[in-house]
């Protein structure tokens, strides 16, 4: 492949080294000068020529030929021998000649010059200033690539008005990337309408993730048919949370091969969660064996609910005691007090047998919190879900999804028994002792996860701090 020929606009998404460009239809067909012409033409002043040579050089390899007459044409103002200088350094010179001959080409008015130049700047200079300028003058003049970069550079630095007004720019030339961008804005917002919009419009591009996250908003919506549809849209491309989600819609309807067949597709993509998924469906279509491959894989990735599972396979399927007891252990030490029940009865049943001395009777599953594994509403989940995405995208803040989870799950289970309205906040402050601060707090944080722009997403601080209250609230409760 000659370096000197392709699209130039396939540059600016990122630090590869963009084409030189040629103006004139490819050499050498009926009716085109010869070398000799052109020669004779460039060396008489004609910058057409002179470009056009130093394209023939480049295709024959012939780089210091090439920027000779690339650079005879741009002296006689031939813009797009400028650009391909600007290249030709870039790629073979130095970084100070490559921005020369951009400015001198984004100067004339040419945005793809300008859309070099501006990364250039940004990724080898760190000049956020003029990086901007210069996005701006190529996205001002049409170019959808800048005015995507300029977009992220916007939410880099913090100017989000100007961010989501770049992106809109950029989506409505059809940028699919930046329309899932604004859809995820929008969402942090407050504004879901405009978020389904832009996600509708990126997934109808073939925008898997667009695809997924509308499925994920459907979903939150109470709507699981719409949603399914999206799933499977972006399943299609392999997308491993969609072929979760899929999987747990056919696990609800109780199909239970069509539900390890997603399950299992997703647990080959790397998920830990759908390897244990993948293990409980086995379990229930009655192949230990598969069972075991899926709860080992998630055991052996620091999983504790597949290591309790795969523990209990081991002793009742296979009988082997040493094996599942090793995988109790790694439970139990990873907070799961099942575990460390099930290490209790085994050691009363075969005493000396488990190995285990008195030391270390004492499990930190009895200090560590304990392992949140009951059902939550998939709204809930989903909401959860998004609230992780929307707050971690360009290096944001850092949620774990099943954090999330135990806040919106603990919410539901001690209020989902209450039959008439009431201050839940000061009920749940009577029933449990705890101080109504904290209450108000978990109260607050999981409004922000259900509705989101009311406030913006907690930090990890406050997740932390809302998620012992949740544990104590479950515990002067009973629900532990």
């Amino acid at each position: 492949m000659t370096w000197w020929h392709g699209e130039p606009e396939a540059a600016v998404a990122g630090p590869v080294v963009p084409m030189p460009r040629a103006s004139q239809p490819p050499l050498h067909e009926p009716g085109e000068p010869s070398e000799a012409e052109l020669l004779g033409a460039a060396q008489a002043g004609d910058a057409g020529a002179a470009h056009r040579l130093g394209r023939l050089y480049a295709q024959r390899g012939d780089r210091s030929a090439a920027r000779h007459w690339w650079e005879r044409a741009a002296g006689a103002g031939n813009i797009d021998s400028a650009y391909n200088l600007g290249i030709w350094h870039e790629k073979h010179g130095s970084l100070d000649e490559a921005i020369t001959w951009y400015e001198l080409a984004a100067g004339a008015g040419d945005a793809e010059a300008a859309v070099n130049l501006a990364t250039l700047l940004l990724e080898q200079r760190g000049d956020v200033g003029g990086a901007r300028q210069w996005f701006e003058t190529a996205a001002g003049a049409g170019s959808r690539p800048a005015a995507r970069r300029l977009a992220l550079l916007c939410e880099d630095v913090g100017d989000i008005v100007a961010a989501r007004d770049w992106h809109h720019r950029a989506a409505s030339a059809g940028d699919l990337a930046s329309a899932h961008d604004l859809a995820f804005m929008n969402y942090a917002s407050g504004d879901e309408a405009q978020a389904r919009g832009w996600w509708e419009y990126a997934a109808r591009g073939g925008h898997a993730d667009a695809a997924y996250y509308l499925g994920r908003l459907l979903h939150a919506d109470r709507d699981p048919e719409g949603a399914e549809a999206l799933y499977r849209l972006a399943a299609k491309v392999d997308h491993p949370g969609a072929a979760s989600q899929l999987g747990r819609l056919a696990l609800a309807r109780r199909d239970l091969r069509t539900a390890r067949a997603w399950f299992e597709r997703a647990a080959h993509l790397g998920r830990v969660e759908d390897q244990r998924m993948a293990g409980f469906v086995c379990v229930e279509l009655e192949d230990p064996r598969a069972a075991s491959h899926w709860f080992g894989r998630a055991a052996a990735s620091g999983d504790p609910e597949a290591a309790y599972n795969f523990g209990l396979l081991l002793i009742a399927e296979h009988n082997d005691l040493r094996g599942g007891q090793h995988w109790l252990r790694q439970a139990a030490m990873h907070g799961h007090h099942g575990a460390a029940a099930e290490l209790g009865t085994l050691r009363s049943v075969i005493g000396g047998q488990s190995g285990q001395s008195a030391e270390s009777a004492q499990w930190p599953a009895d200090q560590a919190a304990p392992l949140w594994d009951r059902p939550v509403e998939p709204e809930l989940l989903a909401r959860a879900e998004l609230a992780v995405a929307a707050a971690g995208r360009r290096g944001g803040t850092v949620l774990r999804l099943a954090d999330l989870t135990e806040i919106l799950g603990t919410w539901d289970l001690l209020t989902r028994r209450l039959r008439e309205p009431v201050d839940v906040v000061t009920w749940l402050t009577d029933q449990s002792g705890l101080h109504a601060g904290a209450v108000e707090h978990l109260g607050s944080v999981r409004t922000t996860l259900l509705r989101p722009g009311t406030a913006p997403w907690p930090t990890p601080a406050e997740v932390e701090h809302v998620l012992a209250t949740s544990r104590q609230l479950r515990k002067r409760l009973g629900l532990t």
